[in-house]
């Protein structure tokens, strides 16, 4: 699973990957706001590559994943440790996948965030 270049600037590790679902956790670390506090687009970030990866699995071979809608809600503030996003598969089709996402912060397991991911599935551009 490669998170990208955003990804490993935001320190994004794998922790497992396929086309019904993957996880991965990130540091607070080096992603929060000015008030010390985890950045709701570091979160965002993170929810998108769980569940793009995901979707490119899913997709196949020629065939690329693009996000075309995020939803997220915060539920709570962290400021330091690491959190967790789990995606899963709430819709497998031909042309689309969506993807449900909970993070959580890893030491307690405690609700940070609830995500969908809507991406749509079309022929490489590059091949």
């Amino acid at each position: 699973m490669s998170a990208g270049a955003l990804g490993k600037w935001m320190g994004i590790d794998a922790i497992r990957a396929d086309s019904t679902g993957s996880e991965a956790r990130m540091p607070v670390e080096g992603n929060t706001q000015p008030y010390g506090l985890l950045h709701g687009g570091a979160t965002a970030a993170l929810c998108e590559t769980v569940g793009s990866v995901s979707a490119m699995l899913h997709a196949g071979p020629g065939k690329i994943a693009v996000g075309v809608d995020l939803n997220i809600t915060h539920h709570r503030p962290v400021m330091d440790g690491y959190i967790v996003a789990k995606a899963t598969a709430a819709h497998l089709g031909r042309t689309s996948a969506v993807y449900e996402i909970v993070v959580t912060t890893e030491e307690e397991g405690k609700r940070v965030a609830t995500a969908r991911l809507s991406c749509t599935i079309m022929p490489d551009p590059t091949a």
